[in-house]
């Protein structure tokens, strides 16, 4: 078909709208990891923090969950493992140790879900209190960790 005909519009609007898809696309394959990295990594440190200063809105609901350790003890050692696990994955070559230790500290995270119905339902096992919601986000955390785990070996190692 010619360029002025109805159909060779549509094709060069198609194959402007790949070019622009592709940069778009090439862009986020690029970015993304880094990205994701880094965001998870400030969370960490962000919440770490609070727990070490004493003004985390989550330090109740971890006092309330843990019982073999005093919460003034437990809660800032949690939250220096929270802040060496964004550390660790704002440096490439630690990001193994991030994960390691990530994935040691989520499984406590969800507790809540079993030793306190109470304080994360409204209506169990399924409306949640806010409380509640901040545990289950954790589900995107650990994709995100898969997500970032996948990429320590180069492809020429996988």
């Amino acid at each position: 078909m010619e360029n002025g005909t109805a159909g060779g519009r549509f094709e060069a609007y198609r194959q402007r709208f790949d070019a622009v898809d592709r940069a778009i696309t090439g862009a986020m394959d690029q970015w993304s990891i880094p990205v994701l990295r880094v965001s998870v990594a400030v969370v960490f440190i962000w919440f770490g923090t609070l727990k070490l200063l004493d003004v985390s809105p989550a330090a109740d609901l971890v006092s309330s969950t843990v019982y073999v350790v005093p919460p003034e003890v437990f809660v800032p050692v949690l939250g220096v493992w929270e802040m060496l696990i964004g550390i660790f994955l704002l440096y490439r070559p630690l990001i193994r140790a991030g994960i390691f230790l990530l994935f040691l500290q989520l499984p406590g995270t969800f507790l809540p879900l079993v030793l306190l119905p109470e304080v994360v339902y409204t209506t169990a096992p399924y409306a949640l209190t806010v409380e509640g919601q901040y545990i289950v986000k954790n589900l995107v955390i650990i994709g995100a960790a898969l997500a970032i785990g996948s990429t320590v070996r180069s492809s020429a190692e996988r």
